[in-house]
């Protein structure tokens, strides 16, 4: 009698514990989306709005979290002394409004983070944003990047 009730316990546990095996491989063949897309633009004379004939060029790399709209960026430049950047909200060809001013320009690289409103958010992962860095011979800009998700 006591063999029997030892075998069916067995037969029991057995059998609840391969359902639950399969869910654990069914998670581990679907994770979880990542909420985190890549970014990357390349910063040159051509892209300005009017371009510039400067030999500058620069590239901004970074991460956007969509759930926390956190912003991490690293801008590089060369051949360039700028006196101002940021990242503005605009179409390619179009100039716009500073969205993301930067601490500081002085060296390359540039790096830091922005929390994006919703609206920002929005444009970032639509290819309207750009990443601009200005000089007193060019204050409206001397190399632009257009900003676009990898």
């Amino acid at each position: 009698m006591k063999t029997n009730l030892f075998r069916l316990f067995m037969l029991l546990f057995v059998v609840a514990a391969v359902p639950a095996c399969n869910d654990d491989d069914d998670d581990n063949n679907n994770p979880t989306p990542s909420t985190t897309v890549q970014l990357q633009a390349t910063l040159n004379a051509q892209q300005e709005v009017p371009a510039t004939p400067s030999a500058a060029t620069g590239t901004m790399t970074g991460s956007f979290d969509k759930v926390t709209r956190l912003l991490t960026y690293t801008v590089t430049y060369q051949g360039i002394t700028p006196s101002a950047g940021h990242i503005h909200q605009a179409a390619p060809g179009v100039n716009g409004p500073i969205i993301v001013p930067f601490a500081s320009v002085a060296t390359s690289p540039i790096s830091g983070t922005a929390t994006l409103s919703e609206a920002d958010a929005v444009k970032l992962l639509a290819g309207e944003t750009y990443t601009n860095l200005h000089t007193p011979a060019f204050p409206g800009g001397e190399i632009r990047g257009n900003i676009t998700v990898k």
